[in-house]
């Protein structure tokens, strides 16, 4: 299964999913969205895929959105999209795509809603939190 995530090495929720991934097996394509950038179509895509809008997937907090005016309510969602391809750090993450589906895995256990496997167990988050036991049972 090929699995993409778009990722921020510094966030460290995205670090997590990325070591969920690696650690059940897959090996990703990682694509450093602050790096790269977006383009329309792929948010407009991403986002259709992952049932979001780009004010669900704007990032409040530790992005500039406050100073832009983005989280005003009259603020559509048009002028979002256009500041998140502007900044791209706007754009909650991380964002990963499997053949199960699309979501923006915040917490970062809910990526895997989306894998076919999971890492061996005990697992934990770079917390230390339990993210998958003993017996390789998901921890809720």
């Amino acid at each position: 299964m090929t699995i993409v995530i778009h990722h921020n090495p510094e966030c460290g929720t995205s670090r997590n999913v990325l070591k969920v991934i690696e650690a059940s097996g897959y090996i990703p394509v990682v694509i450093e969205y602050l790096k790269e950038g977006w383009t329309k179509p792929q948010l407009l895509a991403l986002f259709a895929a992952a049932d979001l809008t780009p004010r669900s997937a704007l990032r409040e907090t530790k992005s500039p959105a406050k100073d832009l005016g983005l989280l005003e309510d009259n603020v559509s969602d048009e002028v979002i999209l256009d500041a998140m391809l502007k900044y791209p750090v706007l754009v909650n993450r991380p964002i990963v795509c499997t053949a199960k589906g699309v979501k923006l895995c915040r917490p970062s256990d809910t990526v895997l809603d989306i894998l076919e496997r999971y890492p061996l167990g005990p697992f934990f988050k770079e917390d230390g939190s339990l993210m998958i036991d003993k017996d390789g049972k998901r921890v809720f």
